[in-house]
């Protein structure tokens, strides 16, 4: 959404877009996981008294418009790119099967998939952490509006501290603000990274997807034997 207040900034979309086609035209595999907050987000309305269910399934299908909006975006700019999402809805989108997703990335098209898990109750961040787990992803790269985690919220705290490297366990037993315990957890259990990065300063999407140190790493720590050497 920019620097608006809700909705869709085409000019964000497509920087967006041209900097994960760039990734993906150097030989990167890239699936995206969209929420659907700049247009709607279920807890908001469920606090003011929405059915959350009722909520949650029209967060969802804000992730769908903002899915479709990426995919032209990129396909503009000559990406191959499929849209699946966890609620069939044909016209506009593929549903979602894990094997035809992986099928789709090895023939080098950028998935995106919307709809979530296609259940109230769980978050984006559920959604992104199944979705990277049945794709066998290598990580999942979190593009937010700040450069990584931090020891508080930077945009009220100027004391706030960011932590270049920490473990899951640590992230759930801080409760630190980054992913839902539930997807952190999920990620623990696989051993499956997180890299937590600024996706508003240009270039970082490439920066992330090549492994330079920005953001945040949120990794399983190797416990070390009483010699110091990593088990």
């Amino acid at each position: 959404m920019g620097e608006a207040r809700y909705g869709i900034d085409p000019q964000v979309v497509s920087r967006v877009a041209h900097e994960v086609k760039e990734v993906v035209d150097l030989g990167i595999q890239i699936a995206l996981v969209v929420g659907g907050g700049n247009i709607f987000r279920g807890i908001k309305a469920s606090a003011a008294g929405m059915d959350r269910a009722s909520a949650d399934y029209m967060g969802m299908l804000a992730t769908v418009m903002n899915a479709v909006a990426l995919q032209d975006a990129l396909e503009k700019i000559g990406g191959f790119t499929r849209v699946l999402s966890a609620i069939e809805m044909r016209e506009v989108a593929e549903p979602f099967i894990r094997r035809r997703a992986v099928r789709h990335l090895e023939k080098g098209r950028i998935v995106i998939f919307a709809a979530g898990i296609g259940q109230p109750f769980f978050t984006t961040d559920s959604a992104a952490a199944l979705r990277a787990l049945e794709i066998q992803a290598d990580v999942i790269m979190k593009a937010t509006r700040v450069g990584g985690i931090f020891t508080a919220d930077p945009n009220k705290d100027a004391n706030a501290v960011k932590i270049d490297e920490l473990s899951h366990l640590r992230v759930i037993q801080d409760q630190l603000a980054v992913m839902d315990a539930s997807a952190v957890s999920l990620c623990m259990e696989n051993g499956l990274p997180i890299v937590v990065f600024d996706m508003t300063q240009a270039g970082n999407i490439r920066r992330a997807a090549f492994g330079e140190r920005i953001g945040t790493i949120v990794r399983t720590v190797k416990a070390k034997a009483p010699g110091g050497e990593e088990r």
